[in-house]
């Protein structure tokens, strides 16, 4: 079974404002609400590549209830901890010749609330799959990726941490079975800029020493680079397409590598599907779906990277 864990999940509003002016009252010209949050992002696309997967994470409010009522459509079951203070988060977010957001706060977690978390986390055995991703709200302890790691530790289970800079750094010692920085984070981490790709792939190489199973590098528009456990490198360029949407992207990709990973143990085919997948959500007003993917690993095929 795949496990994703979002502490913060949220309505996005999104708008669209052909001329959108701060300080006078504006219109919009199209308007949609999904459920936010990178876990509940991975496992949207797990659904859309034929695996199932159990979202686990916190709601609060009228908000969290609207959250659960949706996610019970969207292809994967759920089971969310319902906290008692405050609300789940309401993001807005504006596109007009610039992209604005302003994201909510997000309710109270409590001690006890964490702990019913862990309860949960303990039911995982061996072969099954956890992803942990998105930023820790204000809350919760900094530490508390290192904990679930910590707790499940030498019990079989892939772990995959999409997080940045010391979130990511710090779970390292547990040996994470995936993590996904993109290149710009990578750099930040060792405080350099990173030119090339040998370079990229030095610094990949750091984080692997560091602990990392699998390190994968996502570069935008450059493609993606793979480091594996046995220590092989791939590359992978991207399909041509219209970039429409940042958000959601990198938790494809993660999503399509696991997915690819787990149909058949192949590395190339996991990065093929992984860079699909990040690539059709781009090119798409929302997240991908298999058709979107499915042309895109294609197309990647045909063209030999």
């Amino acid at each position: 079974m795949i496990y994703t864990v979002t502490f913060n999940p949220a309505l996005d509003y999104v708008v669209k404002a052909d001329h959108f002016t701060l300080g006078t009252v504006n219109r919009a010209d199209w308007e949609g609400i999904y459920c936010g949050g990178k876990g509940l992002n991975v496992s949207t696309v797990l659904a859309a590549l034929g695996f199932g997967s159990t979202a686990l994470g916190f709601v609060a409010g009228f908000t969290g209830h609207e959250i659960l009522k949706r996610v019970m459509n969207m292809g994967f079951r759920s089971d969310f901890i319902q906290v008692e203070k405050g609300m789940s988060r309401i993001n807005v977010k504006i596109k007009s010749s610039e992209e604005t957001e302003l994201n909510g706060m997000g309710p109270e977690i409590t001690g006890e609330d964490i702990k019913l978390l862990f309860d949960k986390l303990d039911c995982l055995t061996e072969g099954d799959v956890l992803v942990l991703s998105g930023s820790i709200p204000k809350t919760i302890d900094d530490d508390i990726y290192e904990r679930i790691m910590a707790r499940l530790k030498d019990r079989g289970i892939r772990i995959a941490v999409d997080a940045t800079k010391d979130l990511l750094i710090n779970v390292l010692p547990y040996q994470p079975f995936l993590i996904k920085p993109n290149n710009h984070e990578l750099g930040e981490m060792f405080h350099v800029t990173l030119s090339s790709k040998e370079e990229i792939i030095e610094y990949g190489k750091r984080l692997q020493e560091m602990g990392a199973q699998n390190v994968l590098i996502s570069m935008a528009g450059d493609g993606a680079i793979l480091i594996t456990a046995d220590h092989e490198v791939y590359q992978m360029g991207v399909p041509k397409g219209i970039v429409k949407n940042s958000v959601g992207a990198g938790d494809s990709m993660v999503a399509g590598f696991l997915a690819g990973y787990l149909e058949n143990g192949s590395y190339e085919h996991a990065l093929r599907l992984g860079s699909a997948a990040g690539s059709a959500t781009a090119f798409s007003e929302g997240l991908a779906t298999r058709d979107e993917i499915m042309i895109l690993y294609d197309e990647l095929s045909k063209e030999g990277f």
